[in-house]
């Protein structure tokens, strides 16, 4: 009969029984411990007992004051009481049969009985009567002794006892586990690697003999199961392996496809770099006899061929603009999916000029980006054809990189048309803050010098000519500036050398003696960074050169983790709390450059005491500058853009 009960089961009922006879010898024991220290202190007790009595009866013969013969007569009560109640904290326990409780009240009523004697002294009575009397006390003592040691000894032989029979327990409980894992876990074990072996062997038709449903029948039951599963695979394995090694090669090609695809896209330039050569792998890929790539207008209305390859140049001409709906291609809906369209020949449908020219079979394959419909895959085949699983991903997978890379040209395309529009509007905020209003200031003047010739004022035209001339030249000042403004650049780590550059071409400009000054250590600025400080220090310069009358410019450079550049002059000055410096056009052109780095702009000036502009940058590292930042910064290093 086999058994049903799991291995588990059978080793808990086994571990279980011998964990109760285990925990109850070990119980049994520890009370017989228990038992045996208890009455070890018994008999200490006792024995001190015998101590008490002779020093009562000392203390009696040489008639001391009644007080200290009460004292011992009292410990020997406590001590009475001790035996008789115990004490489990030391731990101090009688061990209590009918011969020891005899005995103990043998001991209680002799002391009762002399109690009172030894309380009234030793006067009434010879030494030789007391001496009889506690000889006779200590006998009683002896055999109380005598008996607790007897009940002791044969709680020792229990505990003897229970030790051999533990130890029979234990030797029972190794043979019982060596025989348990002998027959349910090493035999079955045993079974199994066999059969393993065998299978090893190329013989499919090995069983494992199976006995019991527990874990290992269950094991030898699926043991049973895989070498029959692989008895019946094994027949057909070989037209399994090519069927399966077909497949696997067909997905290294589709990969291997895919991935080159990828790579031609994201390397492609132009749209009709990109499209073209898509067109051409695309039909090399899925062995097409045409391709072409058709393109949609925002209403989906009308599609546009984009690229062809191997489609006849009438095909081509004819369907430049497809009228969506007009033919199979492009006839999408907006949730249309990669399809086989049967390609029929009607005479009376003379549109379909893919059917005329031999064709029997077209892919349509939607062309998305983010769920909106833009253009269409066609390949044209001259045969029947049909698409599995593998091939309809594959072409969704190259539809959806093709749309990703047009959308990242027309991204790349939207940023640089971004950075030249914000180029432009720098160059017109920089003309208008500097040229345009020189210019306005000259045509004023004009109109001055239009009114004084025609009054005939010769001071006056004299005047005003004066004032057109310096106009004039800090119009020309303005226009150098702003060149230089454009051509700076920084093509090292180090500010410094960007800096001395600066400062010499002012000194050249306006014949101002200058010097730098650069202090401290701290990491280098960005690039980006360090043309916004250039160009700050530029209109600081410039403001000098225009309003400061100064004889001296020097510019000093305070490294670490904030960048501190402070311009200083000993011109005439200003007050710079009663001027609203916000309205002055070169302080607004600094601090809008500032802004653009987190940076701050600090001005501090008095009347005749010259000025100072401090420009403060953030914490390094600032936060990285956007793409069109850096698109506008590289198109200012490489110098000002042609304008037609």
């Amino acid at each position: 009969m086999k058994s049903t009960a799991s291995l588990s089961s059978k080793l808990l009922r086994i571990g279980a029984a011998l964990l109760v006879v285990a925990l109850t010898s070990i119980g049994l024991t520890l009370w017989i411990s228990w038992q045996l220290e208890g009455g070890a202190a018994a008999v200490n007790e006792a024995g001190r007992m015998r101590m008490q009595i002779w020093q009562i009866t000392s203390v009696t013969q040489a008639n001391l004051p009644p007080a200290e013969v009460a004292a011992l007569l009292q410990k020997f009560d406590a001590s009475l009481a001790l035996l008789r109640q115990g004490d489990p904290s030391r731990p101090l326990s009688v061990p209590w049969d009918e011969n020891v409780a005899r005995e103990f009240s043998a001991v209680e009523a002799l002391w009762l009985e002399q109690r009172s004697q030894w309380l009234q002294g030793g006067q009434s009575a010879d030494a030789a009567r007391l001496q009889q009397q506690a000889q006779t006390f200590v006998a009683a003592i002896d055999r109380f002794v005598r008996a607790i040691e007897k009940q002791l000894a044969d709680f020792t032989t229990v505990l003897n006892l229970f030790q051999f029979v533990m130890m029979a327990l234990a030797i029972g409980a190794a043979v019982v586990m060596l025989y348990t894992g002998q027959r349910y876990v090493i035999n079955p074990l045993a079974y199994l690697r066999q059969g393993l072996r065998q299978l090893e062997a190329g013989h499919f038709s090995t069983r494992v003999k199976v006995d019991t449903h527990d874990e290992f029948g269950q094991v030898a039951a699926g043991f049973n199961r895989m070498a029959a599963t692989l008895q019946t695979l094994y027949s057909g394995l070989e037209s399994k392996v090519e069927i399966k090694t077909r497949r696997i090669e067909a997905q290294r090609a589709r990969l291997e496809a895919l991935y080159g695809v990828s790579a031609f896209l994201a390397g492609a330039n132009t749209v009709e770099e990109l499209s073209s050569g898509f067109a051409q792998r695309v039909r090399t890929v899925m062995k097409a006899d045409a391709v072409a790539l058709r393109w949609s207008d925002e209403a989906n209305q009308r599609y546009l061929m984009l690229a062809s390859d191997s489609l006849a140049p009438d095909i081509v001409e004819q369907e430049r603009s497809l009228l969506a709906g007009a033919c199979a291609c492009g006839n999408l809906k907006p949730d249309a999916r990669t399809r086989v369209i049967p390609i029929h020949l009607h005479e009376d449908a003379p549109v379909r000029r893919c059917a005329q020219a031999g064709y029997r079979s077209l892919v349509s394959v939607p062309v998305r980006l983010q769920q909106r419909l833009i253009g269409e895959i066609d390949l044209f085949y001259a045969s029947e054809l049909s698409l599995n699983a593998d091939e309809t991903e594959l072409l969704d997978a190259l539809a959806s990189h093709l749309a990703s890379a047009l959308e990242g040209l027309r991204a790349a395309a939207l940023e640089r048309e971004a950075a030249v529009g914000e180029e432009r509007a720098l160059l017109a905020r920089e003309l208008h803050d500097s040229i345009a209003q020189s210019l306005a200031f000259l045509k004023i003047q004009l109109q001055l010098l239009r009114t004084a010739v025609h009054k005939q004022q010769p001071d006056q035209v004299q005047t005003t000519l004066d004032e057109l001339d310096v106009g004039l030249r800090e119009s020309i000042g303005d226009v150098r500036e702003l060149l230089v403004h454009f051509r700076t650049r920084t093509n090292t780590d180090d500010i410094e050398a960007a800096l001395r550059e600066t400062l010499q071409k002012f000194q050249h400009q306006c014949g101002l003696p200058t010097r730098l000054q650069i202090e401290g250590e701290g990491l280098p600025l960005p690039a980006d960074v360090q043309v916004q400080v250039l160009h700050v220090l530029q209109e600081a310069l410039s403001n000098v050169r225009k309003h400061a009358a100064a004889s001296h410019v020097s510019l000093h450079v305070n490294k670490g983790a904030q960048w501190r550049f402070t311009v200083r002059d000993n011109g005439v000055g200003f007050d710079a709390s009663a001027q609203r410096s916000e309205n002055h056009v070169g302080m607004k052109i600094m601090r809008e450059r500032a802004e653009r780095i987190g940076a701050q702009v600090d001005l501090r000036s008095s009347p005749g005491q010259g000025c100072a502009v401090t420009l403060i940058l953030p914490p390094y590292p600032v936060s990285a500058p956007s793409a069109a930042t850096v698109v506008l910064l590289d198109g200012l290093r490489d110098g000002p853009p042609e304008r037609s």
